[in-house]
């Protein structure tokens, strides 16, 4: 039987996750899951793989506030999820994205400035912004949040237990950003899943995730290391990418919790999903 086993957000992208028991499904994934965003000068988004040292703030939510707390300083800040923004419009980067985005508050920027050591700034998708995922992989109405591509993100606990396996020092879950875990089934029997349900809400495989510099990150410390990509890049290595995990779209909405089962209906037989 395959089983969720673990369920996570990150509300500002590139700042550590929130485990949690259960996730509400929206339109462009989890609820509350990297719709805050934080950017350079030039409203370009900033991530861990320039900046580890955003890993040293965590996120918790609890009566509807998102609190940022530094991991060695201590101190912390807080934003409203109901009042989310200014509602002052700017339009931001992400790869090749360019989406409508509010200011949060200045308050913010100096916030996250000071703790990072960097200018920035952050901001907010609000609902009417409907970032359109590759249409080259996903059903033309699938959106994403702040996300690198895609709504969602299954790793089996099998395949990090397999790569552990093959480690000297064993590595988290956490290196790899998931938002769906689940146990049971065979190591990387995530990459053939084509079409499977949780609950009500169906998912669809539809990219191998490439992984890149943020898996060396110690989500802990923001020190860097050489693995786990020395290591996948010996067994997990196709068209010049390293693969770990697959990226989902889903239709329909409702909620899944840690327990539920994963039924899959249909496996991807594409060569680009066989590593």
């Amino acid at each position: 039987m395959l089983q969720i086993s673990e369920l996570y957000i990150y509300p500002i992208k590139s700042l550590s996750g929130i485990a949690i028991k259960s996730a509400k499904i929206t339109d462009r994934g989890f609820e509350n899951d990297r719709r805050w965003l934080l950017v350079d000068s030039e409203n370009r988004f900033l991530t861990q793989r320039e900046h580890p040292q955003m890993a040293l703030l965590q996120q918790a939510i609890e009566n509807n506030v998102l609190k940022v707390i530094h991991k060695v300083n201590k101190q912390s800040f807080s934003i409203s999820i109901n009042n989310p923004s200014t509602g002052s419009k700017v339009s931001v980067t992400i790869w090749d994205d360019i989406c409508e985005a509010e200011f949060v508050s200045d308050e913010a920027d100096r916030w996250f400035s000071a703790m990072l050591g960097l200018n920035c700034r952050l901001v907010y998708m609000p609902d009417d912004t409907q970032r359109i995922v590759d249409q080259r992989y996903a059903p033309e109405n699938s959106v994403t949040s702040f996300s690198d591509a895609y709504p969602f993100l299954i790793i089996g606990q099998a395949s990090l237990d397999d790569l552990n396996n093959r480690l000297a020092e064993t590595l988290p879950m956490n290196r790899f950003r998931p938002n769906i875990v689940f146990t049971g089934g065979e190591p990387y029997d995530e990459d053939l899943y084509g079409h499977f349900t949780i609950g009500d809400i169906n998912f669809y495989g539809v990219k191998l995730c490439a992984r890149c510099v943020l898996t060396t990150i110690d989500q802990e410390t923001a020190k860097k290391g050489k693995e786990p990509l020395k290591e996948l890049a010996s067994y997990r290595f196709k068209n010049n990418k390293i693969l770990f995990g697959q990226n989902l779209v889903h239709k329909g909405d409702g909620k899944i919790v840690i327990g539920d089962a994963v039924v899959v209906l249909q496996e991807n037989i594409e060569e680009r999903f066989l590593v």
